[in-house]
């Protein structure tokens, strides 16, 4: 399945508890909460969505025992990101062609005019991939439901300026990016240091080796990498070169 439409829409961390993981992302990269969703409660969850520039970031936290997330939470000892959310045509024939991958669908989420396809993840291999489309809506700055109805007001970007990359990383890094690339519709292509990367139009996964199939680190474009670091000092986390850990993945800085 070519590349096509595709395009990364959100990136979803989990926390065992929202606060202060929002506020401290918010303060730290200068990002505004755009939304609350109620309709995650039935899943045992709470959220908040974050935009960065066209991109969500989103925090899921479970509100009662049992739930996907705490398990996930639970395995991975609160290490990676949840889940990768993608835009597209036609989330239906996307979750087909995941079948013939021999990756199942765990769940169909139709909630005219927003319809999301969301992968198993233990197929997937370290996160959900949801596919999803918002009839209607075709401009990357239009309507978009689970942002709430005016999510483009929470918009900034006097600190950071866009989400640009997602680093994942894995035992097997090259089959990884080759079984994400076989769902996603991308070939696999090498960046400067010879990892494995998938190319969309508006991101880039990156592969490297790790002790597990995980979304390790996001990648952000800021204004100052400096004053970025600092803020992230001042709400003591530890900052090593230009990156820190904050809900369970590496926050990467570029300028």
């Amino acid at each position: 399945m070519p590349q096509g439409d595709l395009r990364l829409r959100q990136i979803c961390l989990v926390a065992p508890a929202l606060e202060p993981v929002i506020s401290d992302i918010a303060a730290i990269m200068g990002l505004n909460v755009c939304y609350r969703d109620g309709n995650v409660a039935k899943y045992g969850l709470e959220n908040a969505l974050l935009p960065v520039d066209t991109i969500l970031l989103e925090v899921v936290a479970p509100t009662q025992p049992g739930t996907a997330a705490g398990r996930f939470l639970d395995k991975t000892a609160g290490h990676g990101g949840y889940m990768a959310i993608f835009s597209c045509d036609d989330p239906d024939e996307r979750g087909r062609h995941a079948q013939t991958l021999g990756v199942r669908t765990a769940n169909v989420i139709d909630h005219p005019p927003y319809r999301g396809v969301q992968l198993h993840p233990r197929d997937c291999r370290a996160a959900f991939i949801e596919f999803n489309h918002t009839k209607g809506s075709d401009n990357i700055l239009g309507p978009y439901p689970p942002a709430g109805p005016d999510w483009q007001a929470a918009i900034r970007k006097d600190v950071t300026s866009a989400l640009i990359g997602v680093e994942m990383e894995s035992p097997a890094p090259d089959t990884l990016a080759e079984h994400w690339g076989a769902i996603l519709g991308i070939p696999v292509s090498k960046g400067a240091s010879g990892d494995p990367e998938l190319r969309l139009v508006n991101a880039t996964f990156r592969f490297g080796k790790g002790t597990s199939d995980i979304i390790s680190g996001l990648i952000f474009e800021v204004g100052s990498v400096a004053q970025v670091c600092e803020s992230a000092r001042a709400k003591g986390l530890a900052v090593s070169g230009n990156s820190f850990i904050l809900g369970g993945v590496s926050f990467h800085l570029v300028a």
